[in-house]
């Protein structure tokens, strides 16, 4: 099991994460939405597109922009489509159990 917890608090959890330039990207079915707040930013990579990212309010701790996901990947990252990543710093870590 892959999990993204932040001081003891699953905010992820999945056997079928996919793992895109070292990044487990999760499907959205195994996110804790309760954590996610949505943010402004938006990055571009040049060949997955324009990234969208959420914040984490961790019992109203905010963890600034820690969440991205792609909501139309290009053609070559269709398989990230409905799948979420997770920055590891500030604590927040992605580890196998």
């Amino acid at each position: 099991m892959i999990k993204a917890i932040y001081n003891g608090n699953i905010i992820a959890e999945s056997n079928e994460t996919i793992i895109v330039e070292g990044n487990h990207y999760f499907p959205l079915g195994s996110i804790n939405k309760d954590f996610l707040e949505k943010s402004d930013l938006k990055t571009t990579c040049p060949w997955k597109g324009v990234a969208s990212y959420y914040s984490l309010n961790i019992k109203g701790e905010i963890l600034n922009d820690m969440v991205w996901y792609y909501p139309e990947p290009s053609y070559k990252a269709k398989q990230i489509k409905d799948r979420i990543a997770f920055y590891q710093k500030n604590g927040l870590k992605v580890i196998e159990e």
